[in-house]
């Protein structure tokens, strides 16, 4: 396990630039970690990484990605992230767990908490959709990331058109939630399900376009018609 965490730590600082690790902060409002490395090649080593590791053994990964996600490092918690999913045919209901375990602990900004969540609790949601009241409680975490997580990880099936009551709910929950990393979640939530279901969603902003902050608000209708955009943003 070591010999491989060390093998991924050698080809970051390989990949490292101090150029792309100063552009890298202007995305953040808070200090993140990184060694300056840009997404594509991040993803591309971790993806030669899991050949060379070239074991499907879920705990074992499981362990490497902690690991990973414990040194803080952005890309890093990108890694751990892609690993996760590369196994998830493995999945089980009980991971939701573990999954909640490391955003609460590890993760510590937008990019690492939007790619495990998008990818891994996504997929495992639309696997095992009693998991969705799990989600559900992290609504009331004090953790922003929890709080983002919620939202989040339902993009993905929310493009397509799925468990659009439980949206709502999340949505409703977390509808004057005072960060605006928390709004920009919820809000990018109901963008995507507005894909499929514009009308649901745009009954939504209506209804409580009065409250709703206008940083969520604004991604909600992103994609809607202009004529609706107007709507939803009048007084």
């Amino acid at each position: 396990m070591e010999e491989i965490i060390s093998e991924i730590r050698r080809r970051l600082n390989e990949e490292a630039s101090s150029e792309t690790k100063n552009n890298s902060q202007r995305f953040f409002k808070d200090e993140i970690k990184c060694y300056g490395v840009r997404n594509p090649a991040v993803h591309s080593i971790a993806k030669s990484a899991f050949k060379i590791f070239n074991s499907t053994n879920k705990q074992e990964i499981f362990a490497i990605c902690e690991s990973l996600f414990q040194s803080g490092y952005n890309e890093e918690a990108i890694i751990a992230a892609d690993w996760t999913f590369f196994v998830k045919r493995k999945y089980e209901i009980s991971d939701i767990h573990i999954f909640k375990r490391w955003i609460d602990m590890y993760i510590t900004n937008w990019a690492s908490c939007d790619t495990f969540c998008t990818k891994s609790i996504g997929y495992l949601i639309d696997r095992f959709p009693e998991t969705i009241q799990e989600l559900k409680s992290w609504t009331s975490s004090e953790n922003r990331w929890m709080r983002r997580a919620a939202a989040v990880s339902l993009v993905a099936p929310a493009r397509r058109g799925k468990f659009l009551p439980d949206i709502l709910e999340i949505a409703s929950i977390l509808l004057t939630d005072e960060d605006d990393l928390v709004q920009k979640g919820y809000g990018w939530m109901l963008k995507e399900a507005s894909k499929s279901q514009q009308q649901e969603i745009f009954d939504f902003v209506i209804q409580h376009k009065d409250e709703m902050p206008r940083t969520a608000l604004r991604y909600a209708i992103e994609k809607m018609p202009d004529e609706r955009k107007a709507l939803a943003m009048e007084k």
